[in-house]
């Protein structure tokens, strides 16, 4: 499981590197090996190779003749770039997914238990506060989140 967040720098080849505290899990895990695609929120989902397969099946079983469910896959498996660590615990991102992301230098990493989030730093203060903004104005849970107790 991956949890927590961390302020992250990308150097100016666009490489960043994972804090220790997941690299040794992404090595057990993965061998090192990530795949890297996009998010519909503008950020980078970044999955150990193994989690990755398992959710690309996932996508491809999907009707292809769904409009939702197309888009979905290629936006996902059509961004999806497998990254290994180097011996640094970096991979390299490329530039593509950099511009999606609007990722420069400064970069915040979200761990979200099998997967990563990548977001640009201040494009994730802003959003994390708009969330938290608008969770204090609502009233109601959705009906699968009532039965749950922090």
């Amino acid at each position: 499981m991956f949890r927590g967040v961390a302020q992250i720098n990308l150097d100016v080849k666009g490489r960043m590197a994972f804090p220790g505290r997941y690299r040794d899990r992404l090595l057990q895990s993965s061998d090192g090996q990530v795949v890297v695609t996009v998010d519909r929120d503008h950020c980078l989902l970044i999955y150990p190779l193994p989690e990755w397969e398992r959710i690309e099946q996932k996508l491809i079983k999907l009707p292809t003749l769904n409009r939702t469910a197309r888009r979905l896959q290629r936006l996902l498996i059509g961004h999806a770039t497998e990254c290994q660590l180097d011996g640094n615990g970096r991979i390299l991102l490329p530039q593509p997914l950099r511009e999606f992301a609007g990722l420069d230098k400064k970069a915040v990493l979200i761990g979200q238990g099998n997967k990563f989030e990548l977001w640009d730093e201040p494009v994730w203060h802003e959003r994390r506060d708009q969330w938290l903004a608008e969770a204090a104005q609502e009233n109601e849970l959705p009906e699968e989140l009532e039965a749950l107790s922090l």
